[in-house]
């Protein structure tokens, strides 16, 4: 084989591998923010029940890898979740992350002055199962708030 296809070929092959294991890997800020887009839009089609229950549906079309959505009343109770549905209709207005940071509160907080807002706090990644720092970009929709967070 001619040695400048052979290095034409491997670098085909490298660029190749490279795009599928970025494919592969975390979830990007744009793809966050076009979940949570994508999951108002939906809420705002469907009504609440259909687009909570979609949110929280573990095979559905809210859930990309690491990134999954997540959706607070006001006060702090958890309406959906993509990641653990056994948080529905939990108040977790306390809840806190490794370093003390009450970072629900902060949120809820934030969605009453903002429409829209990144946040950042740590949090166990679904994947490796290890507390990461994370940033979530969150938007507000009547008296809740939808979040998809992506791990740094």
């Amino acid at each position: 084989m001619n040695p400048r296809a052979f290095v034409t070929r491997c670098l085909a092959l490298c660029l190749f591998l490279a795009a599928a294991g970025a494919q592969a890997g975390n979830a990007t800020a744009d793809e966050a923010t076009a979940m949570v887009k994508k999951g108002v839009a939906f809420i705002k089609a469907q009504g609440t029940e259909k687009g909570y229950a979609e949110i929280s549906n573990k095979q559905g079309q809210f859930i990309d890898r690491d990134l999954y959505l997540v959706v607070y009343g006001l006060d702090g109770t958890v309406l959906a979740h993509g990641a653990n549905d056994k948080m529905v209709g939990k108040n977790l207005i306390d809840l806190k992350d490794i370093d003390g940071k009450a970072f629900v509160k902060e949120r809820v907080e934030m969605a009453q002055t903002k429409s829209s807002f990144w946040q950042d706090y740590k949090f166990t990644d679904p994947v490796t199962r290890k507390i990461e720092p994370k940033t979530t970009y969150c938007e507000r929709l009547d008296a809740s708030v939808v979040c998809g967070g992506i791990y740094k």
